[in-house]
């Protein structure tokens, strides 16, 4: 009889491919327990590197320049996970950022900030210190330049610089509503739309005025969501549409919600990307959908249950900006993308009053649904707690996400109220314990929060494990208040300060405010 091989006598070359088949957790499973496999491991930079990957959810964009060793991947991978547990707060760069007061719709997306300033009809999107790799677009819309459309209002204004896409909603004849798709470079149609405009399903003669719009994009999908005035309505309440195009594919599409709302709430209905199949639509609770196919309405997935009914707003990741592996803006050194199915999401209940909570919520619920049935609401308590994490925040909320980070600016001491804010980090990727390297604090117990209002509300527990950072090195004064935003991506944080040292001349073009910049 010939003696059988056994697995751990193969070659170390074979047993590393073996084992990179497996998913993470199972490689260092299998490290644990056997001596052999885990000399295998320390002796691998490829095991390792599918580990680092894996446990810092990340996904490695498929254009990337691949002449740099795997090891030293690994290095800078592991560099940078640490490097966030020690950040100098202090800027290495500041921009002076000159717009009209009025304009309330800023962000940091793609290395450059995006301003779209809704009563002066105004744009304007500009790299912030942009690195040597990055191709930059610097450029203003003036009044009526944004869309040319004559008798037209536009309704919302998204720019994704990291596929050089301008889309603007608008009315026209104060009911028809259209999209026109652009370069944010140049005049023109975007050389990857179907056409220059999405239409809307709406019968143009008999639809009811629109009073409420936004428009969200991810990758080669773009959405609008809108509020309705109708004259025959019931008073308490208002109607909402929903609609979702594969712009890259059609101008026309027949992936459309719709519903009603109560007249109190403001906003049109919220709702968020999950990759490009998945939307997560807020109505009190979540409402899980399958977006594959654009000819027919999305496909109720799943319910969750949220612990009381929430008026709830969803708070944008710059991921979720232009994410594509194929994208304009993508530079060679630019290696990873966050994992849509395991990263964060940030909801919040908008207050009058002086506090707001942040629920921080792992997105990982939302792709694992087996044995989950869509007619059947998920009660909280089976969904919520382990996946779920809830920050109290005072007055406005200062918070941004990226991946699985979270960045927020907490008061210094609530209790004394001395009007100070100090930035928070929060890594609750798997690695992150690892990688802290010491710095910050494992938080893995359960914690309570109460939430609603006296004799509406419930205590909640929740359990998602984290790594805490207290990026204590400086404080932001609230009183006059100098922090207005704060964003953050994979190498950077900016802060959108007020510039109290502003000349008060009669130029309404002034510089009002500083974009700091921090380098990680």
């Amino acid at each position: 009889m010939k003696p059988r091989t056994r697995f751990l006598s193969v070659a170390e070359e074979l047993l590393c491919y073996i084992l990179s088949f497996l998913p993470y957790r199972d490689i260092l499973r299998c490290t644990s327990i056997c001596r052999t496999l885990r000399q295998t491991y320390l002796s691998s930079s490829e095991l390792q590197y599918i580990v680092e990957i894996s446990g810092q959810r990340l996904l490695v964009i498929s254009n990337t320049d691949n002449s740099i060793p795997i090891s030293k991947r690994l290095q800078l991978l592991r560099d940078k996970a640490h490097a966030w547990f020690k950040v100098d707060t202090h800027p290495f760069g500041i921009v002076p950022i000159t717009r009209l007061p009025l304009s309330q719709e800023n962000i940091v997306a793609g290395g450059h900030y995006c301003v779209w300033n809704a009563p002066g009809d105004t744009a304007m999107i500009f790299p912030v210190l942009p690195k040597p790799s990055q191709q930059s677009i610097q450029r203003n819309w003036l009044p009526g330049t944004l869309c040319s459309v004559p008798h037209s209002r536009n309704l919302d204004v998204l720019m994704d610089p990291a596929q050089n896409l301008i889309a603007v909603a608008y009315v026209a004849d104060h009911k028809i509503v259209h999209i026109n798709l652009g370069t944010l470079d140049s005049d023109g149609v975007h050389p990857q739309a179907a056409g220059e405009r999405l239409f809307l399903s709406d019968d143009a003669e008999n639809c009811p005025r629109t009073i409420y719009a936004k428009l969200k994009g991810f990758g080669r999908h773009i959405a609008l969501s809108r509020r309705f005035y109708n004259e025959n309505s019931n008073f308490l309440s208002t109607a909402w549409q929903l609609q979702i195009w594969d712009w890259k594919y059609s101008t026309t599409s027949g992936s459309i919600l719709s519903g009603v709302v109560p007249n109190l709430s403001y906003n049109p209905v919220e709702f968020c990307f999950l990759g490009n199949n998945r939307l997560l639509v807020t109505i009190y609770n979540l409402n899980l959908y399958s977006i594959e196919d654009m000819s027919r309405p999305p496909e109720l997935l799943a319910c969750f249950l949220m612990p009381i009914p929430m008026e709830l707003q969803y708070l944008s990741s710059i991921d979720d900006i232009g994410h594509s592996p194929q994208s304009h803006m993508q530079a060679q050194s630019t290696m990873y993308t966050s994992d849509p199915t395991h990263q964060l999401i940030c909801l919040f209940e908008p207050s009058f009053r002086d506090n707001t909570q942040a629920f921080i919520i792992s997105t990982r619920i939302f792709f694992d649904l087996h044995g989950m049935a869509a007619a059947t609401p998920i009660p909280w308590q089976h969904w919520g707690p382990s996946n779920t994490r809830v920050f109290l925040h005072y007055d406005r909320p200062y918070i941004h996400i990226n991946g699985n980070r979270v960045l927020q600016a907490l008061p210094d001491d609530a209790r004394e109220g001395n009007g100070r804010f100090i930035l928070h980090l929060m890594d609750f990727s798997p690695l992150a314990v690892t990688n802290r390297r010491g710095l910050g604090r494992v938080v893995k117990k359960p914690s309570k929060t109460y939430i609603g209002t006296d004799g509406f509300g419930k205590s909640l527990t929740k359990s998602l494990p984290y790594v805490h950072v207290v990026l204590s090195d400086r404080k932001l004064d609230s009183l006059d208040p100098e922090l207005m935003g704060i964003w953050m991506d994979m190498d950077r944080i900016y802060m959108l300060n007020r510039d109290l040292d502003r000349p008060l001349g009669a130029d309404r073009f002034r510089t009002w405010a500083k974009l700091e910049v921090i380098d990680v």
